[in-house]
Protein backbone atom coordinates (compact mmCIF):
# COMPACT_ATOMS: atom_id res chain seq x y z
CA UNK A 1 0.00 0.00 0.00
CA UNK A 2 1.09 3.00 -1.03
CA UNK A 3 1.36 5.99 1.27
CA UNK A 4 -0.66 7.77 -1.47
CA UNK A 5 -3.52 5.91 -1.00
CA UNK A 6 -3.23 5.79 2.97
CA UNK A 7 -3.48 9.64 2.44
CA UNK A 8 -6.33 9.62 0.19
CA UNK A 9 -8.56 7.08 2.78
CA UNK A 10 -7.66 9.32 5.68
CA UNK A 11 -9.06 12.31 3.67
CA UNK A 12 -11.83 10.18 2.70
CA UNK A 13 -12.29 9.42 6.39
CA UNK A 14 -11.75 13.23 7.42
CA UNK A 15 -9.40 11.39 9.94
CA UNK A 16 -5.38 13.02 10.79
CA UNK A 17 -3.40 10.93 8.78
CA UNK A 18 -1.22 9.23 12.28
CA UNK A 19 -4.00 8.80 13.79
CA UNK A 20 -5.86 6.86 10.96
CA UNK A 21 -2.43 4.69 10.71
CA UNK A 22 -2.65 3.40 14.22
CA UNK A 23 -5.86 2.64 13.83
CA UNK A 24 -5.50 0.68 10.72
CA UNK A 25 -2.49 -0.82 12.13
CA UNK A 26 -4.75 -2.47 15.21
CA UNK A 27 -7.27 -3.73 12.81
CA UNK A 28 -4.91 -5.40 10.58
CA UNK A 29 -2.53 -6.82 13.50
CA UNK A 30 -3.91 -9.77 15.32
CA UNK A 31 -4.41 -9.33 18.45
CA UNK A 32 -6.39 -10.30 21.66
CA UNK A 33 -7.41 -6.47 22.01
CA UNK A 34 -8.84 -6.53 18.56
CA UNK A 35 -10.58 -9.94 18.35
CA UNK A 36 -14.32 -9.24 17.59
CA UNK A 37 -13.90 -5.23 17.24
CA UNK A 38 -13.37 -5.68 13.09
CA UNK A 39 -14.40 -7.12 10.30
CA UNK A 40 -12.94 -8.06 6.96
CA UNK A 41 -14.58 -8.68 3.94
CA UNK A 42 -13.02 -10.09 0.64
CA UNK A 43 -14.79 -9.70 -2.92
CA UNK A 44 -13.56 -11.00 -6.17
CA UNK A 45 -14.50 -9.33 -9.60
CA UNK A 46 -14.87 -11.77 -11.85
CA UNK A 47 -14.76 -9.52 -15.19
CA UNK A 48 -11.56 -7.70 -14.23
CA UNK A 49 -10.08 -10.35 -12.26
CA UNK A 50 -9.49 -8.09 -9.45
CA UNK A 51 -10.26 -8.32 -5.59
CA UNK A 52 -11.04 -5.90 -2.88
CA UNK A 53 -9.93 -6.16 0.51
CA UNK A 54 -12.16 -4.31 2.89
CA UNK A 55 -11.65 -3.61 6.53
CA UNK A 56 -14.92 -2.20 8.56
CA UNK A 57 -14.96 -1.92 12.77
CA UNK A 58 -18.04 -2.87 14.15
CA UNK A 59 -20.20 -0.94 16.71
CA UNK A 60 -23.26 -1.08 18.75
CA UNK A 61 -25.66 0.10 15.84
CA UNK A 62 -23.55 -1.05 12.82
CA UNK A 63 -20.19 -0.88 11.09
CA UNK A 64 -17.64 2.22 10.36
CA UNK A 65 -15.70 1.08 6.93
CA UNK A 66 -12.17 1.73 7.83
CA UNK A 67 -11.08 1.74 3.97
CA UNK A 68 -10.65 -0.71 0.67
CA UNK A 69 -7.40 -2.33 -0.87
CA UNK A 70 -7.02 -3.33 -4.94
CA UNK A 71 -5.16 -6.49 -4.06
CA UNK A 72 -2.96 -7.39 -7.17
CA UNK A 73 -1.44 -10.33 -8.20
CA UNK A 74 1.48 -11.87 -7.58
CA UNK A 75 3.91 -12.77 -10.39
CA UNK A 76 5.77 -15.56 -8.12
CA UNK A 77 3.79 -16.96 -5.74
CA UNK A 78 5.75 -19.59 -4.40
CA UNK A 79 8.03 -17.10 -2.71
CA UNK A 80 4.79 -15.28 -1.50
CA UNK A 81 3.62 -18.64 -0.06
CA UNK A 82 7.21 -19.67 1.38
CA UNK A 83 7.40 -16.54 3.41
CA UNK A 84 3.87 -16.83 4.76
CA UNK A 85 4.87 -20.24 5.58
CA UNK A 86 8.27 -19.72 7.14
CA UNK A 87 6.15 -16.59 9.27
CA UNK A 88 3.78 -19.10 10.72
CA UNK A 89 6.77 -21.41 11.48
CA UNK A 90 8.53 -18.80 13.36
CA UNK A 91 4.85 -17.56 15.12
CA UNK A 92 4.30 -20.98 15.98
CA UNK A 93 7.94 -21.65 17.34
CA UNK A 94 7.61 -18.24 19.56
CA UNK A 95 4.39 -19.55 20.27
CA UNK A 96 5.34 -23.02 21.58
CA UNK A 97 8.15 -21.66 23.61
CA UNK A 98 6.17 -19.56 25.39
CA UNK A 99 3.86 -22.12 26.17
CA UNK A 100 6.21 -23.98 27.19
CA UNK A 101 7.31 -21.21 29.35
CA UNK A 102 4.05 -20.80 30.77
CA UNK A 103 3.79 -24.09 31.45
CA UNK A 104 6.94 -24.70 33.61
CA UNK A 105 5.93 -21.09 35.40
CA UNK A 106 2.14 -22.99 35.78
CA UNK A 107 4.04 -26.06 37.63
CA UNK A 108 5.94 -24.21 39.57
CA UNK A 109 2.91 -22.19 40.45
CA UNK A 110 1.68 -25.40 41.39
CA UNK A 111 3.97 -26.61 42.86
CA UNK A 112 3.98 -23.68 45.26
CA UNK A 113 0.63 -23.85 45.84
CA UNK A 114 0.29 -27.39 46.88
CA UNK A 115 3.33 -26.60 49.75
CA UNK A 116 0.55 -23.33 51.04
CA UNK A 117 -2.03 -25.92 50.82
CA UNK A 118 0.11 -28.04 53.12
CA UNK A 119 1.21 -25.32 54.97
CA UNK A 120 -1.88 -23.90 55.74
CA UNK A 121 -3.51 -27.34 56.40
CA UNK A 122 -0.60 -27.35 59.30
CA UNK A 123 -1.40 -23.73 60.48
CA UNK A 124 -5.64 -25.12 60.41
CA UNK A 125 -4.24 -27.63 62.40
CA UNK A 126 -2.04 -25.81 64.73
CA UNK A 127 -4.64 -23.03 65.25
CA UNK A 128 -7.67 -25.33 66.28
CA UNK A 129 -4.92 -27.44 69.03
CA UNK A 130 -3.95 -23.63 70.21
CA UNK A 131 -8.09 -22.88 70.59
CA UNK A 132 -8.47 -26.50 72.04
CA UNK A 133 -6.00 -25.75 74.46
CA UNK A 134 -6.99 -22.22 75.01
CA UNK A 135 -10.83 -23.04 75.34
CA UNK A 136 -9.47 -25.77 77.81
CA UNK A 137 -7.64 -23.10 80.08
CA UNK A 138 -10.06 -20.90 79.84
CA UNK A 139 -12.49 -23.10 81.71
CA UNK A 140 -10.06 -23.68 84.48
CA UNK A 141 -9.64 -20.03 85.14
CA UNK A 142 -13.28 -19.42 84.36
CA UNK A 143 -14.40 -22.59 87.26
CA UNK A 144 -11.90 -20.77 89.64
CA UNK A 145 -13.45 -17.59 89.09
CA UNK A 146 -16.38 -18.82 89.66
CA UNK A 147 -15.58 -20.77 92.34
CA UNK A 148 -13.64 -17.25 94.00
CA UNK A 149 -17.13 -15.60 93.58
CA UNK A 150 -18.78 -18.33 95.35
CA UNK A 151 -16.32 -18.32 98.13
CA UNK A 152 -16.81 -13.98 98.31
CA UNK A 153 -20.31 -14.41 98.15
CA UNK A 154 -20.42 -16.60 100.87
CA UNK A 155 -17.91 -14.82 103.19
CA UNK A 156 -20.16 -11.43 102.42
CA UNK A 157 -23.52 -13.12 103.57
CA UNK A 158 -21.73 -14.66 106.68
CA UNK A 159 -20.22 -10.97 107.37
CA UNK A 160 -23.82 -9.32 107.04
CA UNK A 161 -25.25 -12.00 109.20
CA UNK A 162 -22.28 -11.58 111.66
CA UNK A 163 -22.88 -8.00 111.49
CA UNK A 164 -26.78 -8.49 112.29
CA UNK A 165 -25.91 -10.35 114.98
CA UNK A 166 -23.62 -8.13 116.39
CA UNK A 167 -25.78 -5.28 115.82
CA UNK A 168 -28.55 -7.69 117.80
CA UNK A 169 -25.73 -7.88 120.49
CA UNK A 170 -25.25 -4.14 120.74
CA UNK A 171 -28.96 -3.85 120.78
CA UNK A 172 -29.45 -6.47 123.97
CA UNK A 173 -26.59 -5.13 125.60
CA UNK A 174 -27.66 -1.45 125.41
CA UNK A 175 -31.09 -3.00 127.01
CA UNK A 176 -30.03 -4.88 129.14
CA UNK A 177 -27.78 -1.57 130.36
CA UNK A 178 -31.05 0.18 130.75
CA UNK A 179 -32.74 -2.12 132.68
CA UNK A 180 -29.54 -2.54 134.94
CA UNK A 181 -29.57 1.36 135.40
CA UNK A 182 -33.30 1.73 136.28
CA UNK A 183 -32.72 -0.89 138.57
CA UNK A 184 -29.90 1.22 140.04
CA UNK A 185 -31.65 4.31 140.34
CA UNK A 186 -34.70 2.27 141.62
CA UNK A 187 -32.51 0.63 144.73
CA UNK A 188 -30.43 3.84 145.13
CA UNK A 189 -34.10 5.38 145.96
CA UNK A 190 -35.16 3.07 148.06
CA UNK A 191 -31.99 3.55 150.19
CA UNK A 192 -32.13 7.02 150.44
CA UNK A 193 -36.04 6.62 151.94
CA UNK A 194 -34.53 4.23 154.13
CA UNK A 195 -31.39 6.30 155.17
CA UNK A 196 -33.95 9.02 156.15
CA UNK A 197 -36.99 7.60 157.98
CA UNK A 198 -38.13 10.71 159.17
CA UNK A 199 -39.92 12.27 155.90
CA UNK A 200 -42.68 9.56 156.21
CA UNK A 201 -43.24 10.02 160.20
CA UNK A 202 -42.67 13.85 160.19
CA UNK A 203 -46.44 14.99 160.02
CA UNK A 204 -47.24 12.63 162.88
CA UNK A 205 -44.33 13.29 165.24
CA UNK A 206 -45.88 17.11 166.42
CA UNK A 207 -49.91 15.37 166.61
CA UNK A 208 -48.01 12.90 169.45
CA UNK A 209 -45.96 15.19 170.86
CA UNK A 210 -49.31 17.52 171.16
CA UNK A 211 -50.96 14.75 172.67
CA UNK A 212 -48.26 13.71 175.52
CA UNK A 213 -47.59 17.38 176.14
CA UNK A 214 -51.45 17.80 177.34
CA UNK A 215 -51.87 14.46 179.04
CA UNK A 216 -49.07 15.21 181.14
CA UNK A 217 -49.76 16.83 184.62
CA UNK A 218 -45.83 17.54 185.62
CA UNK A 219 -44.66 19.54 182.76
CA UNK A 220 -43.31 22.21 183.72
CA UNK A 221 -43.61 26.23 180.83
CA UNK A 222 -40.19 26.51 179.73
CA UNK A 223 -40.93 30.54 179.01
CA UNK A 224 -40.00 31.24 182.88
CA UNK A 225 -36.82 29.76 182.10
CA UNK A 226 -36.06 31.43 178.38
CA UNK A 227 -36.89 34.44 180.57
CA UNK A 228 -34.58 34.11 183.01
CA UNK A 229 -31.76 32.83 180.62
CA UNK A 230 -32.58 36.02 178.64
CA UNK A 231 -31.85 38.15 182.22
CA UNK A 232 -28.57 36.07 182.89
CA UNK A 233 -27.40 37.19 179.65
CA UNK A 234 -28.47 40.72 179.45
CA UNK A 235 -25.64 43.46 180.63
CA UNK A 236 -25.63 44.79 184.13
CA UNK A 237 -26.71 48.23 183.03
CA UNK A 238 -30.13 46.72 181.79
CA UNK A 239 -31.07 44.91 185.37
CA UNK A 240 -32.85 48.43 186.15
CA UNK A 241 -34.81 48.93 183.59
CA UNK A 242 -36.53 45.71 183.29
CA UNK A 243 -36.85 45.89 187.31
CA UNK A 244 -38.67 48.80 186.84
CA UNK A 245 -40.64 47.63 183.79
CA UNK A 246 -41.74 44.53 185.74
CA UNK A 247 -42.61 46.69 188.84
CA UNK A 248 -45.32 48.58 186.05
CA UNK A 249 -47.05 45.90 184.69
CA UNK A 250 -49.86 44.36 187.03
CA UNK A 251 -48.99 41.12 189.43
CA UNK A 252 -50.92 38.73 186.75
CA UNK A 253 -48.84 39.42 184.10
CA UNK A 254 -45.63 38.31 185.89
Amino acid sequence: VSEADISREAADMEMDREKYVEELRRALLAGEESAGKYKFVISRDEQNKACHFAYERNLKDGSFRLGSLKLQEVPSPAEVVKELINYCLDSLGKLQAKTEHLQRENERLFSNWTDMEKRLEKCVEAKEELEADLYSRFILVLNEKKAKIRNLQKLLSEAKESAVDAKCARDSIANTQMVVKRENDYDASTDEESENPTWASLPSAPERKDSSLLASPDIVDPAPRRKRRQRTAKPAGTGAKVAAYEAEQPAQEK
